[in-house]
Formats: structure tokens, sequence, C-alpha cells
């Protein structure tokens, strides 16, 4: 594991687009394509915006890159509340990104029929077990990631690559990997900041293994790199500076 640390949260981003890009690059030179796992929230649209700027669009050869989402959240994709909206309107629209390379969770079915569907989509795409080539997560202030939420079934799931789960205190549905799915990653990665993410972030590096309180520990790659690009802020109270 490698942590990030910058001043501020400013730094962080352009720090992670090139990281991006060079990730794109390797493996785009190395197999023909890159596979991405999106995330959704405020802090991943000005990833996404950067990407998509002057300044980095010509860098990557976008027609190589594939999209999935890490989770999404169970409503019409035209929803202002949608992943995959947020990512069509902050990176794909403008990266003229076709269709075909974005794989997108069926929200019009029943959430366990949209679970299933997409991990059939999954494992359609990787010809072996899956395996994409960079994974973005966020952490909440609860420690959750993806839609791992503490105290959900989710956090148990050890065989299926994508599940449904059920948010009591917001009643509403997701669609999410599971920690399996992501820890088959060959590059996983964390982007969070603020000081709100402070206690989340302690009790994930330096708590005690509680996974089922603290989910984001779950995250640990098998074959793959995790990094962590954080602001100090949100490593503020960490006993250990990294």
């Amino acid at each position: 594991m490698k942590t990030n640390v910058f001043k501020t949260p400013e730094e962080i981003i352009p720090s992670l687009a090139n990281y991006f890009v060079n990730c794109a690059n390797e493996f785009i030179n190395k197999q023909g394509k890159f596979s991405v796992a999106l995330s959704g929230g405020n802090s991943p649209k000005k990833f996404y915006e950067l990407l998509a700027s002057a300044d980095f669009k010509s860098k990557i050869d976008w027609k190589k890159v594939d999209f999935f989402f890490g989770d999404e959240r169970y409503v019409p994709q035209d929803d202002p509340e949608s992943n995959y909206l947020m990512a069509k309107t902050s990176l794909f629209d403008h990266l003229d990104i076709e269709d075909s390379q974005i794989y997108k969770v069926d929200t019009s079915l029943d959430p366990a029929t949209a679970a299933q569907d997409y991990g059939r989509c999954i494992c359609q795409y990787f010809d072996d077990k899956p395996s994409f080539d960079f994974v973005l997560l966020g952490l909440g202030d609860d420690a959750h990631t993806a839609s791992i939420f503490p105290h959900t079934s989710l956090v148990w799931i050890d065989e299926e690559n994508v599940k449904e789960v059920y948010l009591e205190d917001k009643q509403v549905y997701r669609i999410s990997f599971t920690a399996p799915l992501i820890n088959a990653s060959k590059n996983v990665v964390f982007l969070t900041f603020g000081a709100s993410k402070a206690d989340a972030i302690k009790a994930v590096f330096e708590g005690e293994k509680n996974v089922d309180l603290y989910p984001a520990q779950l995250i640990d790659p098998e074959n793959g790199e995790l990094q962590w690009f954080v602001d100090e802020a949100a490593v503020s109270k960490l006993t250990e500076k990294p």
C-alpha cells in the first residue's frame, strides 16, 4: 500500500490524473485496452473533468478504454443521482466515448436481477477471472466504500462479484462491486480528502480489524497495487503519518 499525501485537495487531482494516464498507457501498450471501474460523488467529478480537459484528453487513446461502475444508485440512468449520468456529463461526452465502451448497470431491472446481469456482463468482458486494470474508490465518513456499507450483507459476500444492497436508513437500493471483485484488480485507488474523513481513515489504517463496522478494511488487492490519494486534513488523526 502506498499513501500519497498532499497539502490541499487541489493538489491531489492533477497527481491522480497523471497516475491514471501512466496506468492507461502502460496497459494499452501491453494488452491493447484499459479496463476502468469508476466511482460516483463530488470528488471523482473533479477528477473526471480534469481528464476531459485540454491538458489531459490527448494523453490517452480513449478509444481503447472501457468503463464500468464500481457501484450505482438504483435510479434511472437519466436521474440526477445516477453515477453513470455524472460520468457521462463530466467525462464521456467531452471525450466522445462510444456507448459500446461504457458498461452501465441496467437499473430498469429489479435490483437483484440488475446485480446478476451486471455480474454476467463483467464475466463476459473478461476471458478469465475478472480483474480490472484500475478501480477508483471513495471513502465515506462511516468508512464505507463503493456501496459496501457498515452492518450490511454486502460486507460478508465472498463469492459473487456484484450484489444489490438495501440501505435501511436511506430507504434505497444500490448495486455494487463486492470486495472480492475489487481485490482481484490490478490497481485500486482511493480518492478522499477533507477533515470529515479523518476518523474513517484512522479506523481503516490503525483501528482494530472490524470489517462490519469499517468495510473499507476489506480492500486489500490479492496481486495488485493499492494507493491512497489524500490530503493532510484527511490523515491528520493518524498516529503514524504516511
